[in-house]
Parts: C-alpha cells; sequence; structure tokens
C-alpha cells in the first residue's frame, strides 16, 4: 500500500510553509556534458540553496564531516532525506549527535568560508517506510538563520517543472564514481525528469525499494551515466528554478536501466496548502 508523508506536518508546516510563496532562485548552471555519477564542478555562489550536512564527531575532519546534502527552504529550515539521520547512516542514535551542523557557500570541504550553522532540532518523518523508502523526509531547523538569497521556492502540484523530459540538475558532494571517490568540491550532473512508468518498471518491489509515484518522482538518464550516488542523500533536485526532489534511493550510480529515485516535493506542498 502508498505510505504518505506523516500528517504530523503541523509544526513542520510551521517552517517551511513561507517556502512555497518564496521567490523564484536564480537560473540553475548548466553543468557540462559527459558528466559521470557525481557531475562536474559548480559553484555554491550560483546554487547557495544546496548544502552539506555534517558532523565531525560522527565522521572526522577530513571534509568538514559532510555526509548527505540538503535544500534550504526558508533562512531557518533545511529538508534533507529521514535516511541520513537513520541509526544505519550515523551509527548512533540521532539524539546522542551533538554537533550536528549544515555547511551552506562552501565550495572545498576542506577550506575555510562559508558558514557551518548548527541544528537546533530536527523533525524526521514518523511514516518513512525504509522497505519502500516511501516518505524519506526530515526537516531541520538551524540555530541561526541564513540570507534570504540562499532560499529555493518548492514547485507545487502541477507545476511543469515535475513533466517528464524536463532537465533538472542534481546537487551534492558525494560519490562521482561508484567507487568511494568523494568530491571535495561541489559538484551538479545534468539528468531529465522520466515518466512514472520508467522507474515503475525499474522498481516493481525488490530488495533496493518499491516506486510509487505520488510520493517519489524518478529522474535521471536510461542509458546511465548521469546520476547522485553515496554521500549525494538529501540533495536538492532542481528544474526550472524550483526544488522538485530530494536524493533518496535507487540501485547503484548511473547504471543503465537504474535510474535515481527522488522524495517527491509537491507531496509536501499539498500538504502545507491544505
Amino acid at each position: 500500500m502508498r505510505r504518505s508523508l506523516s500528517r504530523r506536518l503541523s509544526t513542520a508546516a510551521a517552517l517551511v510553509a513561507a517556502a512555497v510563496a518564496a521567490p523564484l532562485a536564480a537560473p540553475v548552471p548548466a553543468a557540462a556534458d559527459g558528466v559521470v555519477i557525481g557531475g562536474s564542478p559548480v559553484q555554491v555562489s550560483d546554487s547557495p540553496w544546496a548544502v552539506a550536512l555534517a558532523s565531525r564527531d560522527r565522521f572526522g575532519g577530513t571534509r568538514a564531516g559532510q555526509f548527505c546534502g540538503g535544500a534550504v527552504v526558508s533562512p531557518t529550515t533545511v529538508l534533507t532525506a529521514a535516511h541520513c539521520l537513520s541509526m544505519e547512516v550515523l551509527g548512533a542514535p540521532l539524539e546522542t549527535v551533538d554537533d550536528l551542523h549544515i555547511i551552506a557557500g562552501r565550495n572545498d570541504l576542506r577550506a575555510a568560508g562559508g558558514r557551518e550553522v548548527a541544528v537546533r532540532s530536527v523533525w524526521v518523518n514518523e511514516e518513512y517506510d525504509s522497505f519502500t523508502n516511501a516518505g524519506d523526509l526530515a526537516i531541520l531547523t538551524l540555530d541561526k538563520p541564513l540570507p534570504k538569497d540562499h532560499v529555493i521556492a518548492m514547485a507545487p502540484v502541477g507545476d511543469p517543472a515535475y513533466e517528464a523530459g524536463t532537465r533538472a540538475h542534481v546537487y551534492g558532494w558525494g560519490d562521482t564514481t561508484g567507487q568511494g571517490d568523494y568530491a571535495r568540491s561541489l559538484r551538479a550532473a545534468r539528468v531529465q525528469v522520466l515518466p512514472d512508468t520508467a522507474c515503475e518498471a525499474a522498481y516493481p518491489g525488490n530488495a533496493d525499494g518499491t516506486y510509487l509515484r505520488g510520493v517519489m518522482l524518478c529522474a535521471g538518464e536510461l542509458e546511465g551515466g548521469r546520476d547522485a550516488c553515496q554521500g549525494d542523500s538529501g540533495g536538492p533536485l532542481v528544474a526550472r528554478g524550483r526544488l522538485i526532489g530530494l536524493v533518496s534511493w535507487g540501485s547503484g550510480c548511473g547504471q543503465a536501466g537504474s535510474p535515481g529515485v527522488y522524495t517527491r516535493i509537491s507531496e509536501l506542498v499539498a500538504r502545507l496548502t491544505q
């Protein structure tokens, strides 16, 4: 049965409702052709709503503790994937991680600059289903606000950005080859929104998960070669200057016939506007 986002969104709704009517982000720079997995380097100043989720205590200081991505939807609110905050990823209960923070405005994670902002509170979707991967959403409330120009608008239900064939970009600091080669700098891969039928055929229900239209979004290239990968989870999928998805799951990285699956943002917007 299809699982929807948790109905206990009253607090979370107050945090992100303003983002529904937020101004559109600046035009997204096109990534170079021929990118593989994590894409090609881009400037974070052109996509300031793409942030890194980090904990040095859990993941060390080599890359500032980065382990997932996120998208800024209000000055104090970041969306990410629920599975990023699981025991499996963190290696410890979320409540014991004392240094959870986001890194904004920094291209190279090994360099200085940008902002490191502590996460004040976390809402994890109670109905996240780790078997199907439905409802893969968490909302982070920041201790201090980011500049307003860091905010990206969320695409509502019916937005043409969700139409199959639409060009999109996925952003992150994750694995660039599928072999554990993690990026130091922010990268973007150019993909396209695929028909729901393509992901239903690829993921009818197996150990990887089950594709559920309406709460998930399918994007990538059917022939493979362009995709998100480990470390990109929770990062933004952007089309027509609006946030349409968060990196969630898939089979491998950039493999033919196994496109990436994203948490569909319109499901969240629909609940906020009910």
